[in-house]
């Protein structure tokens, strides 16, 4: 008899957190639900221009404030060169969810922006590849 009352209460319990939303704390979203994405597909070569990107939940299409960004890249892979690679330092503040950097593109063409990161409460890292395309 006491096993059973327990289970209804366990019961009861579990149907009142679901219906507070408590259990849709606990569901997370996988790495692969996460992307980068560029505000603007184009750039002006020189020296000293910001990329801003917005790192996104793909499933809510909200904005992910608060990611740690752990690797960058920003080479011309695109166009054959890989090796003409260039320096990436970012650039704090800004609006939850955008990232932005800033770099010297040396040459017109495409150049590659490779991101690593970091978000808050997953297992795993967000991994990106987005191309720019640096013009006169």
């Amino acid at each position: 008899m006491k096993k059973l009352n327990s289970l209804r209460v366990l019961r009861t319990a579990l149907i009142g957190m679901a219906m507070t939303g408590s259990l849709a704390t606990i569901a997370r979203a996988e790495i692969k639900d996460y992307e980068f994405q560029l505000v603007d597909q184009t750039v002006k070569a020189g020296p000293d221009k910001t990329v801003t990107v917005r790192l996104v939940n793909k499933t809510t299409g909200k904005p992910v404030p608060d990611a740690i960004i752990i690797a960058t890249r920003l080479d011309m892979a695109p166009d054959g060169m890989k090796e003409m690679a260039t320096k990436v330092v970012p650039v704090p503040g800004g609006e939850p969810g955008m990232y932005r950097f800033k770099a010297t593109f040396g040459m017109e063409g495409r150049w590659q922006l490779s991101l690593g990161a970091k978000v808050q409460g997953e297992a795993g890292t967000v991994e990106n590849k987005l191309v720019i395309t640096a013009q006169k």
